[in-house]
């Protein structure tokens, strides 16, 4: 069985979000022996499946939901025994992959900002004091992880703006590019796919295309590594991850 050791470790090599969800969901559902698991955070899930909307607004409300209200108050792991009566859960979540259900916080400047969740069917243990316990050393890691990873992404806006201001010639000044075309290349600069740029900025992958073509037309460069290490000339070099 995977252990606690072994998850911290995975936690601290990840990335980025999508990879702790693909990653790392699945051994958290391992280690607690769940039906299902996943880890969610709440600025990208409506933008992934805007279809979701109505299903949050009951299965995340804290006036329906009182695993989620008591989630959202106490910023701690809760279970359904924590909260209500298995009659009242079962109304509440008819699911029978749903009749156990384990949650946990990751929380950022203190707001939570997702939910790490596993599932048992009605034949499974319930969850008990032991799994959330462990729940929560997974999500104070998480949370961790979750800060450092923002403030690694500001720290490279950060530097996209103080380099191209410090830049002597003309051509690199920060008006040199719109606002937009700068968020767009800032998020180049971390990885992203132009798909994974549309999604976050609301805009269309055409339109990401196209902003692109304007900012290499603007710096005279061809691709999107070259913009990328441009812009970051007259700051810092940028790491191979960066420039995947």
């Amino acid at each position: 069985m995977i252990s606690l050791q072994v998850l911290f470790e995975e936690i601290n090599q990840l990335k980025d979000k999508q990879d702790l969800r693909l990653h790392l969901a699945a051994k958290i559902g391992e280690y607690f022996a769940a039906k299902r698991s996943g880890i969610f955070f709440f600025d990208q899930l409506l933008l992934e499946n805007r279809n979701l909307q109505n299903v949050l607004n009951v299965a995340l409300s804290v006036e329906h939901n009182p695993v989620a209200r008591y989630l959202t108050e106490r910023h701690t792991p809760v279970h359904e025994g924590l909260v209500t009566s298995p009659k009242a859960w079962a109304l509440i979540c008819p699911r029978p992959d749903h009749w156990h259900v384990m949650a946990g916080p990751i929380v950022n400047r203190g707001q939570l900002v997702g939910a790490v969740g596993c599932t048992r069917e009605q034949s499974m243990l319930a969850f008990d004091t032991q799994n959330l316990a462990d729940l929560s050393a997974i999500c104070l890691h998480l949370s961790v992880w979750a800060a450092t990873v923002r403030s690694q992404n500001v720290s490279v806006g950060q530097a996209f703006s103080e380099g191209i201001e410090k830049s002597p010639h003309p051509s690199f000044r920060i008006n040199r590019l719109t606002s937009r075309e700068l968020q767009i290349a800032e998020l180049v600069g971390l990885g992203r796919t132009n798909a994974e740029i549309g999604n976050e900025l609301w805009i269309t992958e055409n339109s990401v295309k196209q902003a692109l073509k304007r900012i290499f037309r603007k710096l005279a460069v061809s691709c999107r590594a070259e913009m990328v290490a441009k812009l970051y000339a007259t700051h810092r070099p940028l790491q191979a991850a960066e420039l995947a």
